[in-house]
């Protein structure tokens, strides 16, 4: 099988955990300390594979200028477009508990309160948010194929589990707002089809070019991702398990650290 084709089928794979989100975030009532501490558990494994598949890689292959212009770049960016979404309504997309605003804003409809009732959220603007969160992830999937093709499994672990919660809070968020399941399964399965296809670009787009380019890149998304993971992952996971959540992800970033050493 192709490369190419073998990274955009990973990141679709990393994506498909939108899916999962939310199909749960739909039909499956789950409490908010256990989606919290999942997004804990998957901030840390998302930090070790920043640390040791991107950013250690990167300096191996560049040295620190590439890694340091990127790494700052890629936080750069980032910031600059989470804060356009957070004012349209994509704050807390990865809210742990989404689904609980959904009950309530059914049972004040119930009950005669429509002002209650309307959404305080954009679902839209959660998916916008997913995408921003998901291309830098996806495409690093892609660009550890270049070398060795040998894929990184702990970057596509730790890229699947922080998408669970974000796919979760979406769905619940569309469903309070009256979009109906084909509208909103349809939009995640897009944004599913989006990663992969970013894993596939981030492969093509950068075999075969200057090590100190694939350097950059590395860093630019390992400077996003950590930008996210300090924005909107960690936030939320500490409101949902309070003195856990750090210990939580500490299990996460020890499990993806061996895994990596491991493997």
């Amino acid at each position: 099988m192709p490369m190419a084709l073998q990274a955009g089928l990973w990141g679709l794979l990393s994506g498909s955990a939108l899916l999962i989100g939310a199909a749960i975030g739909w039909f499956v009532p789950m409490s908010r300390r256990v989606i919290a501490g999942i997004m804990a558990f998957g901030a840390g494994v998302l930090i070790s594979a920043l640390s040791f598949e991107l950013m250690e890689e990167g300096w191996e292959r560049g040295g620190i200028l590439p890694v340091a212009g990127g790494f700052l770049g890629g936080a750069i960016v980032y910031t600059g477009l989470n804060l356009l979404l957070a004012w349209n309504g994509a704050r807390h997309r990865k809210r742990a508990e989404a689904h609980k605003r959904v009950e309530q804003k059914q049972e004040a409809a119930e009950c005669g309160n429509p002002e209650a009732a309307q959404p305080g959220g954009n679902s839209m603007a959660l998916a916008l948010g997913a995408l921003l969160d998901g291309i830098p992830e996806s495409s690093v999937i892609g660009v550890s194929l270049i070398e060795g093709g040998k894929i990184g499994l702990v970057a596509v672990a730790a890229v699947f589990i922080s998408n669970l919660p974000e796919g979760l809070s979406s769905a619940a968020g569309a469903k309070a707002e009256g979009k109906g399941a084909v509208f909103t399964f349809g939009l995640w399965t897009g944004i599913a089809l989006i990663a992969g296809l970013a894993s596939l670009i981030g492969y093509v787009a950068f075999a075969g070019v200057a090590p100190g380019a694939v350097a950059f890149v590395q860093a630019l998304a390992a400077g996003a991702i950590l930008a996210m993971i300090v924005d909107t992952m960690v936030p939320e996971a500490f409101e949902g398990t309070h003195d856990f959540a750090g210990l939580i992800s500490v299990s996460g970033f020890l499990v993806a650290f061996g895994l990596s050493k491991l493997g």
